[in-house]
């Protein structure tokens, strides 16, 4: 598949998509096993940077390829309506996560509490991991899904995080971010400055979103 870009604040996804429901779990260092794992203090936590790959036989000098170092700043979710909306300072991103209803039914003007999370995106970073702290003690949402390109809408599990620590992911790890419940929610995020983004759109690929009931 050739590359794309992706518009991640303005997707036009189209109509009629069908849902495909994840499960969700309790995060622990157990479940999370293979992803990642819970932080208690974020100034502890090594990111992981991966070494650049060579083209040929010829191997990467082992003090070279893995100095691109990290780079940081705030992760912001808010729910508007029907919408929810994300920026990383970190990498000067903006998104448009997912949704409360279909897509094409989706108001912004209302302040009701969401039901649903519904999903249209994801990647993951080959070139590091990825540390996310929250700066409020409210509990929040990860979906996740171990490493692979042939990446199925059914191979992701929703990861519930109490609040109380953070969640670092490996590298190559499929997700699209961390998830308030509601309203809005801050999290430190650290992650590879190269910030390489490997991505899988499930309503143009799969002709669906993923969708996660919310407490």
């Amino acid at each position: 598949m050739p590359a794309t870009s992706v518009d991640l604040l303005h997707p036009g996804l189209p109509e009629n998509l069908k849902r495909v429901q994840i499960p969700i779990v309790e995060a622990s260092d157990e479940t999370l096993k293979g992803f990642g794992h819970l932080v208690e203090d974020p100034e502890e936590t090594e990111i992981e940077i991966v070494r650049w790959p060579s083209l040929g036989w010829r191997k990467v000098d082992l003090d070279t390829g893995d100095e691109g170092g990290t780079t940081e700043g705030i992760f912001s979710c808010e729910w508007k309506g029907d919408v929810l909306y994300g920026s990383n300072e970190a990498v000067s991103g903006n998104y448009t996560l997912g949704y409360g209803v279909d897509p094409e039914n989706a108001d912004e003007s209302h302040q009701r509490p969401p039901e649903r999370l519904m999903l249209w995106h994801a990647n993951y970073h080959p070139d590091g991991g990825q540390l996310f702290f929250p700066l409020e003690n409210k509990p929040f949402l990860c979906p996740l899904a171990l490493p692979g390109d042939d990446i199925q809408p059914q191979d992701f599990i929703c990861f519930r995080c109490n609040g109380n620590q953070g969640l670092y992911i490996h590298p190559d790890i499929w997700h699209e971010g961390i998830f308030p419940i509601q309203g809005k929610q801050r999290f430190f995020d650290k992650q590879g400055a190269v910030h390489a983004r490997i991505s899988v759109d499930f309503a143009r690929e799969f002709g669906c979103l993923l969708e996660i009931p919310l407490p």
